[in-house]
């Protein structure tokens, strides 16, 4: 579960950005999207060996 605390004097528009910031950072949303539909163990290797490359290509393109 994700909250915060509200702080003295801290205005609406505030706590909002800093509650949105916490959500993303705790990836409810991206296990909800996750669990939404069932995908295939085959595609689900395919896709992470896909994302080890890219993982893999942007590491080797910082220490160019």
């Amino acid at each position: 579960m994700v909250g915060i605390i509200l702080q003295d004097n801290e205005s609406i528009d505030k706590a909002l950005k800093r509650f949105k910031k916490k959500y993303e950072r705790s990836g409810v949303l991206k296990e909800f999207k996750k669990r939404t539909f069932f995908v295939k163990p085959s595609i689900e290797k395919r896709m992470e060996r896909i994302k080890a490359q890219r993982r893999a290509s942007r590491e080797n393109m910082n220490n160019d």
